[in-house]
């Protein structure tokens, strides 16, 4: 697997991809995929075991972490099989890659930013799969990063010749 780009619009997209990819790490980027950006502790915690009991079908997938720049964290961190579940709140992606160093490779980060979520592949060496949910459930925040995140992708993700 080589470290570059996809978008794709589905959690099950996502994660027939993820067996395609052969991946042994996956950083799940937690808004709005696992739960959305304004949703509650119950949203959290739902999504977190849904991704959680998902991705430990991934074939070997050693491990799945969940990784945000806010500081909201699950009530718990449920467990998988064979798979390791990290949850970092207050990430500090792209900047801070300390806590991802000693993850096996292959890895994967699917985020919806190309300029959080896109960089901290990138810097990882890992491959970026960008999530996509419909414009109109996108708070003005995201939605301007995103606009930012097209101008920036051709410069991070430069396809070779």
């Amino acid at each position: 697997m080589r470290a570059g780009y996809e978008r794709l619009a589905g959690l099950d997209e996502l994660l027939r991809r993820l067996r395609e990819l052969s991946a042994r790490t996956v950083v799940f980027d937690v808004e709005p995929l696992v739960a959305f950006w304004d949703s509650g502790q119950e949203a959290l915690d739902r999504g977190v075991a849904l991704v959680v009991s998902l991705a430990g079908l991934v074939p070997g997938l050693q491990v799945l972490c969940f990784a945000t720049n806010s500081a909201r964290q699950p009530s718990v961190v449920p467990g998988a099989e064979g798979v390791r579940v990290i949850y970092l709140a207050s990430a500090g992606k792209p900047m801070r890659i300390a806590p991802y160093r000693d993850f096996p490779r292959p890895g994967v980060v699917i985020g919806d930013q190309v300029t959080t979520d896109g960089i901290l592949a990138r810097r990882l060496g890992y491959a970026f799969v960008q999530y996509r949910p419909p414009l109109e459930v996108v708070p003005a925040g995201p939605r301007l990063m995103g606009r930012l995140g097209w101008l920036v992708r051709p410069v991070i993700f430069r396809r070779p010749g």
